[in-house]
């Protein structure tokens, strides 16, 4: 029989993505701050509109990029249902004509793997509670990240991977502490 071992506690990231990233993200900060606590993590802009137009209708034609916000304090993984439902009351609360024009995906790095939540069930998720999902999108092996066969193109994409990376780099040293 198998021992039970307490679960690890993770580092709660936040995708956000949108036209005009910069602007938007001035609005929700605040609002990620006082849900989630000090920020201690932004990357630099990630290019998302070159992997799906998906969301121009809803958010616009133009440029939509994103960027991946690290926080100070680990959560333990049972937490990311709840983290999801917030993101997506912040996003509730940014709508102009009933249009997101901000997406906050929440996920958490672990020194084994990058997980996302998703209100979407399919066959690579896993329900985590409250209507929410969660699904290994990279795995940590030989020293690097990597994508799985359903992994999302821009998570599969070497400049999404290596700000995943800085902040495993960054988890690993809170982790000691």
């Amino acid at each position: 029989m198998g021992r039970i071992c307490k679960a690890e506690l993770v580092n709660l990231i936040v995708f956000a993505f949108g036209r005009y990233i910069d602007y938007r993200l001035t609005d929700v900060n605040h609002e990620l701050k006082q849900q989630f606590g000090e920020i201690d993590f932004i990357s630099e802009p990630l290019d998302f509109g070159k992997y799906t137009h998906y969301y121009n209708k809803e958010m616009g034609e133009g440029k939509i990029e994103g960027k991946l916000i690290s926080f100070k304090e680990l959560i333990h993984p049972a937490e990311l249902a709840h983290a999801k439902l917030i993101t997506n009351k912040i996003e509730q609360q940014h709508t102009l004509d009933g249009n997101r024009t901000i997406n906050l995906d929440s996920g958490y790095v672990h020194h084994t793997q990058f997980v996302l939540a998703s209100t979407k069930p399919q066959g690579n998720r896993i329900y985590i509670g409250k209507g929410i999902y969660a699904e290994v999108t990279l795995y940590f092996a030989e020293g690097a990240y990597n994508p799985l066969k359903y992994t999302y193109p821009n998570y599969a994409n070497q400049d999404y991977i290596s700000e995943i990376t800085k902040i495993r780099k960054a988890f690993l040293k809170k982790r000691k502490s």
